[in-house]
């Protein structure tokens, strides 16, 4: 799955000489909290509603609304936008993306093209949305789940024991839990649910969770 297929396409940008008043409006207007800052056509700069607010008065401040409105509307975003941009190309996978916003502790990424420019935005939420719907969380699809111990074999065997219980995957997905052992999400088409699951358990895998859509 490819940060092309997940991103929001055509992303609202601005300049580095965009007041704060403006950027904060654009973000407003358009329900967004983060904008890439172009110039030249080339990624330079982002600016977050996080960098707004701590560039804005206090609700204690003395200043007047005029003397407030006055102070942002001289201040341009290229004073206080990070410069240090963390982005990601188009052709990365999603996972590429999790890992940069988890290990860098951020909830978005501008997407960048083989030529250098934004084409893109991926945020958490992108992230949340694909990893939904790769679970199956959203289509009525059935889901086992199950522990396998790390040997050769296993996926095949796995998918043998389904198969001859009529079972169509549509999708599987293993996590480490520790060093010898993995946990199995399964989604797909289970005719006897019960039935594939004692199967399982027959050949030694141990099934923790299932759900049942019908």
């Amino acid at each position: 799955m490819f940060v092309a297929n997940r991103m929001s396409k055509n992303p609202i940008t601005i300049t580095p000489d965009t007041t704060v008043t403006k950027a904060a409006a654009i973000m407003k207007a358009h329900k967004i909290n983060r904008l890439p800052v172009l110039e030249g056509g080339k990624l330079v700069g982002l600016v977050s509603d996080g960098d707004i607010s701590r560039v804005s008065p206090s609700p204690a401040t003395t200043l007047s609304q005029y003397e407030i409105s006055s102070l942002l509307d001289t201040l341009m975003v290229k004073n206080i936008m990070s410069k240090r941009v963390i982005a990601i190309n188009a052709e990365a996978t999603i996972e590429e993306a999790a890992y940069l916003m988890e290990r860098n502790n951020i909830s978005g990424l501008p997407v960048v093209s083989d030529m250098g420019a934004v084409v893109g935005v991926i945020t958490a939420r992108d992230i949340l949305r694909a990893f939904v719907n790769m679970m199956g969380l959203a289509d009525g699809k059935t889901r086992i789940s199950l522990y396998v111990h790390d040997r050769q074999g296993a996926m095949e065997d796995i998918s043998g024991v389904l198969a001859k219980d009529g079972v169509n995957i549509d999708s599987l997905v293993t996590y480490k839990e520790n060093e010898s052992e993995y946990e199995i999400v399964i989604r797909g088409d289970f005719p006897d649910l019960p039935l594939a699951t004692k199967h399982l358990e027959e050949h030694g895998y141990k099934v923790a969770h299932t759900v049942e859509i019908r």
